[in-house]
């Protein structure tokens, strides 16, 4: 989709003569640019629902979109100090893209800890560029690599947090079916794209080229507001059933808590929900969030996530045994499992063999 956005923009922009696309094209694309922000701006808020990320997203996107109408009111304006004409883009123009390379990288950023989001402590980041800046005013230096690298360095922060990300969830729910945790991967790529773009902005002097940025950054925007407003965020999940927590002097590595817990678990079988989180077990365990993931973490030795699907694994044995006329699939619904593939792909790591083939070998693993 990414090249589908790239390829066609980037060939368009050969045919488009220079004139037409300076006079024209250019003003009209950040015209366009400012509409898609205000009407994502606008859904963002008109489905805010205390979601945090919706409401920093959407104050983004007014920013950003308030910025285009600027820059089609200044342009070819001779005062304008951000214009992209013909020639290799200024260090001005870098800058002004650094900033938005900042707003771009808010999103994951929060998503992986929206907590612990402070604009202040986040506006930090862009301590850098002021410097930059300065210097660039001050002395007659050129800072332009600088300036560029500075977007790598942003993306290097936020992918130092992808693990605690999926460490993170694995430690909250017993199953990641409806939480895509890969889902950060793929958008930082979709960002290294749009750094390569800004990239062939900063070096190249063909008049048309802010077109192919014009139109990625679009997608990019666009892509990232529908995953604003419909990308399940497994804080708000978890947010939405947690019970208050409270301050206790409780020691996690206490065995009793783990005789009350495993005869809870062998009573109830609470693991074969689909749903199934961390919090459930304060049913049977007065402790918080913190406390509940140390007692698993020091008892068994693993995440939630992994006892949880430990356990399931034990089940789906003990009916494979049991009731050999069960089908896979229905083995894998039994066990809380909510696709056959997420079983067999689990049953595989934790057996090293497929459910077909443990139970072929007679339930030997």
């Amino acid at each position: 989709m990414l090249l589908a956005v790239l390829i066609p923009s980037t060939f368009l922009s050969r045919l488009i003569p220079e004139e037409f696309f300076d006079s024209f094209l250019n003003p009209a694309l950040s015209f366009a640019f400012a509409v898609v922000c205000f009407f994502g701006a606008t859904l963002c808020l008109k489905h805010l629902e205390n979601n945090r990320i919706r409401k920093v997203w959407a104050i983004i996107l007014i920013l950003w979109g308030g910025w285009e109408l600027v820059m089609v009111a200044l342009f070819k304006s001779a005062s304008n100090p951000f214009q992209v004409g013909n020639e290799i883009m200024e260090s001005g123009s870098m800058l002004a893209a650094c900033v938005f390379a900042w707003m771009l990288l808010i999103y994951p950023s929060i998503s992986i800890h929206p907590g612990k989001f402070n604009w202040g402590r986040d506006a930090l980041f862009l301590l850098p560029l002021v410097v930059l800046g300065v210097i660039d005013y001050l002395l007659p230096v050129d800072l332009r690599v600088l300036i560029a690298l500075y977007p790598m360095g942003l993306m290097v922060v936020v992918f130092q947090n992808i693990r605690r990300y999926r460490q993170w969830c694995e430690e909250n729910f017993s199953t990641l079916d409806d939480i895509d945790a890969q889902w950060i991967v793929r958008y930082m790529v979709m960002i290294i794209l749009a750094g390569l773009v800004f990239y062939y902005l900063c070096v190249s002097d063909d008049p048309a080229r802010a077109f192919t940025q014009q139109w990625y950054l679009m997608f990019v925007l666009g892509y990232t507001t529908e995953q604003v407003l419909f990308r399940p965020d497994p804080w708000e999940r978890l947010h939405s059933t947690a019970v208050e927590e409270e301050k206790e002097e409780s020691n996690p590595s206490n065995s009793a808590y783990r005789a009350k817990l495993e005869e809870w678990l062998a009573k109830e079988k609470p693991y074969l929900n689909p749903d199934f989180q961390l919090m459930d077990l304060r049913q049977v365990l007065p402790l918080n969030r913190t406390y509940l993931s140390q007692l698993i973490n020091a008892q068994y030795g693993c995440s939630f996530y992994q006892w949880v699907n430990d356990l399931r694994i034990e089940e789906a044995k003990r009916l494979m045994t049991e009731q050999p006329e069960m089908t896979i699939e229905e083995v894998s619904k039994q066990c809380g499992f909510s696709y056959r593939r997420n079983f067999s792909r689990t049953f595989v790591e934790i057996t090293g063999m497929t459910p077909s083939e443990w139970r072929s070998r007679g339930g030997y693993s």
